[in-house]
């Protein structure tokens, strides 16, 4: 069961997380879904402070998808949602256009930088076709981000790739997720430069407290 309740942040810098697997077989329980726990584990190991989680799991049905990502947004207050699965060019992957379907403004940067990670790997990155978008109306925004749907995938994806002496070799895509926040009017987030290093021009960034 999950619930539409709005979450209430318990302090002002609390991140609102989202998560969506789209799966027709998870959702229907022939397996364990991996990818919100993945999902879950990363972030409580980037981020500084603590977020608090909604999350869904859903078939592979572009009106189910949509109507989790408006919920989660509109409804629990959500500052940013992560939808992993359902990205690909099958009939049944329909993700993405569901969260265009939502969207008051398309962000390309995100996928562009999403496929350039993964074809360090393999040359079927070609092949993913996962967007990023806003969502927003008079009260609230959000980010909403198609993620891949492994879970070494995910982690890639959101933190880069680095080199055998730890130096990043490609910036993964949360670098840029806490600055748009900002320009969304969300909470200041910060993350663990060890994980992930958050990029912020210089006017953007707090004054470290004395």
């Amino acid at each position: 069961m999950h619930s539409n309740k709005r979450l209430t942040r318990r302090h002002p810098d609390e991140l609102l997380v989202g998560l969506v697997s789209i799966s027709d077989r998870a959702s229907s329980g022939e397996y364990i879904d991996e990818g919100i726990p993945a999902l879950q584990s990363w972030l409580n190991t980037a981020l500084i402070q603590s977020a608090q989680f909604e999350t869904r799991l859903v078939a592979d049905e572009a009106g189910l998808i949509a109507q989790a990502l408006t919920e989660l947004t509109d409804e629990v207050g959500c500052d940013l949602v992560l939808t992993t699965g359902g990205t690909g060019p099958s009939r049944r992957d329909v993700t993405p256009e569901a969260t265009l379907s939502v969207a008051t403004k398309e962000m390309p940067g995100f996928g562009e930088q999403m496929r350039q990670i993964s074809l360090h790997f393999v040359p079927t990155a070609i092949l993913s076709r996962q967007v990023a978008v806003i969502r927003e109306n008079p009260q609230h925004a959000a980010l909403i981000v198609n993620l891949p749907g492994q879970p070494k995938a995910i982690r890639e994806t959101l933190e880069g790739l680095r080199d055998e002496n730890g130096a990043v070799v490609v910036q993964g895509i949360f670098a840029a997720i806490p600055y748009c926040i900002d320009l969304i009017g969300g909470p200041y987030i910060e993350t663990h430069d060890s994980i992930v290093s958050a990029f912020r021009p210089k006017s953007a960034r707090r004054k470290a407290s004395t």
